[in-house]
């Protein structure tokens, strides 16, 4: 069974969203990190990219696959984790913990798109 927390926002893809006022804190979920595997590799956008909601903005690379991330909101990213540049392996271990992106969100109504804990539980039943 994949970890969900509460208080954060989910999208489809398997991205979690933490909303603290304009800025979006992005990573990967539990599920998506089981998923992959051994992640070995972080692609992420530089600061100051624009990023467009449910588009590709970095990927993942595992052992065993790569994965696109998709921005769960639209904005302009005004921070990397640069500590997933030496040690990608920070997501595997905890991927709640690790963010990878920062975004100042351009239209935070894009939230209303996403799902809480209990939604997304729900979707990842329904996958199953």
């Amino acid at each position: 069974m994949s970890r969900i927390m509460d208080g954060l926002l989910y999208s489809e893809s398997h991205e979690w969203v933490k909303v603290d006022g304009d800025t979006a804190t992005i990573g990967i979920t539990d599920f998506a990190q089981k998923s992959m595997g051994n992640i070995v590799y972080v692609d992420m956008p530089e600061e100051d990219d624009e990023v467009s909601q449910n588009e590709e903005f970095g990927a993942l690379e595992s052992v065993k696959a790569a994965s696109d991330l998709y921005a769960p909101v639209s904005g302009t990213v005004t921070e990397t984790n640069s500590e997933l540049d030496d040690e990608p392996g920070l997501l595997n271990s905890d991927p709640y913990s690790n963010w990878i992106i920062k975004v100042r969100m351009s239209d935070p109504a894009e939230t209303e798109a996403l799902m809480d804990a209990a939604a997304y539980e729900a979707f990842l039943a329904a996958q199953a």
